[in-house]
């Protein structure tokens, strides 16, 4: 990208600006940014720009949003103008789920229309989407990480399954409903497109999945290109709705209310959880084959933060985990500092914000701004 060589070399240190959509992990980039010494901008879209205009604005010593640009919509990022902006106040931007969701999954535009230095790999973002070749599946495989069984039709099915169709209602989140076999798929897809949930398309489309059962864990990585090293910055869970209410009700109310409620799996929050010593080397080698394969199907391969969502398993012979998910940047959780893995090796808690902004000030020192940016 012949863009990209000049947009790097026109990029000044003591002016350079950590840009981030205004949501999913905007505060944790900027807090991050600014502890390198970086000032911070985040892009809103008008009637959401609150949270960083007032909230947190940087004033008085306290605070961590520099400036905030207003758009009238998430997509206007892609406009001339506004990415004009961006290169005058030498902005590095920072992508996460977000920036996928609002650009409507457009992975052409964000690979080659939107031209602004991006940290991180850009072209890894498309795995994210399981209808992409090669996907994250294809990457799992390659790297011989274990992952829930794929079943190509409902007659398949031979064990529960959970199943993962786009919403009707925003297009952009997944649905999900478990069923035991072909009957009972049959049954549970009827009644959610009567309800409304998806359409008939959606889930000709859908992923019917091995439904795993065991304690969901994500492992929040890192990797350096700079040095070479992989680290384990945090580890996490997912607070979901309503799902997340049901496991909490006596089991013999929660068949009652499932067939009351439809059962959702909406993002509600993470919460910091810990792993048993004894899985590290397990945990480190899987991100290690990850990083290897991502090299070699989506090169440069991995830039920064990336996560496999994992639900831990038991033996025999011995507990493992099973990959149901994989995030290929930020990922949603600030307070995985609050978990000690990144302290074992820094010495004190690194967020992920913050230990992308040391790669930056890293990359600045060594003339190698073009080994982190796509």
């Amino acid at each position: 990208m012949p863009w990209l060589k000049h947009a790097i070399a026109r990029l000044e240190a003591q002016r350079l600006t950590v840009a981030v959509l205004g949501s999913h992990s905007a505060l944790e980039v900027c807090r991050g940014a600014r502890l390198g010494g970086f000032r911070t901008l985040v892009i809103a879209q008008k009637g959401r720009e609150r949270t960083y205009a007032e909230h947190y604005r940087a004033r008085d010593g306290r605070g961590c949003v520099d400036d905030v640009m207003v758009l009238d919509h998430f997509a206007d990022i892609l406009q001339p103008a506004v990415q004009a902006e961006l290169a005058e106040r030498h902005a590095v931007f920072v992508p996460h789920r977000s920036f996928e969701v609002y650009l409507k999954s457009d992975y052409d535009a964000i690979e080659h229309a939107f031209r602004v230095p991006m940290f991180g790999n850009r072209y890894l973002l498309r795995i994210e989407e399981r209808t992409e070749h090669p996907n994250q599946y294809d990457l799992l495989d390659a790297a011989a990480i274990r992952r829930p069984l794929i079943f190509a039709t409902p007659e398949e099915i031979d064990r529960p399954v959970l199943v993962k169709a786009l919403e009707n209602a925003r297009g952009f989140e997944r649905a999900f409903f478990i069923a035991r076999d072909a009957d009972d798929y049959r049954r549970e897809a009827a009644l959610k497109i009567n309800e409304g949930v998806f359409t008939k398309e959606s889930l000709a489309e859908s992923t019917i999945e091995e439904y795993v059962l065991g304690a969901p864990v994500n492992f929040n990585f890192f990797h350096s290109p700079l040095d070479g090293r992989l680290e384990l910055l945090g580890t996490d869970a997912r607070r979901q709705t309503n799902i997340g209410g049901l496991a909490m009700l006596p089991a013999e109310l929660q068949a009652e209310v499932l067939g009351a409620i439809p059962l959702k799996y909406e993002e509600a929050g993470h919460f910091a959880v810990t792993v048993l010593e004894s899985m590290l080397e397990d945990i480190f080698a899987a991100g290690e084959r990850f990083v290897a394969a991502a090299a070699q199907l989506y090169p440069p391969g991995v830039i920064g933060p990336f996560a496999l969502q994992s639900i831990v398993v038991p033996g025999p012979p011995k507990k493992e985990f099973v990959v149901v998910d994989v995030s290929p940047r930020v990922p949603g959780s600030p307070g995985i500092a609050a978990t000690p893995y990144s302290a074992y090796l820094h010495g004190r808690p690194v967020s992920v914000g913050e230990r992308i902004a040391m790669e930056l000030r890293a990359a600045l020192e060594q003339g190698a701004l073009e080994r982190i940016l796509t």
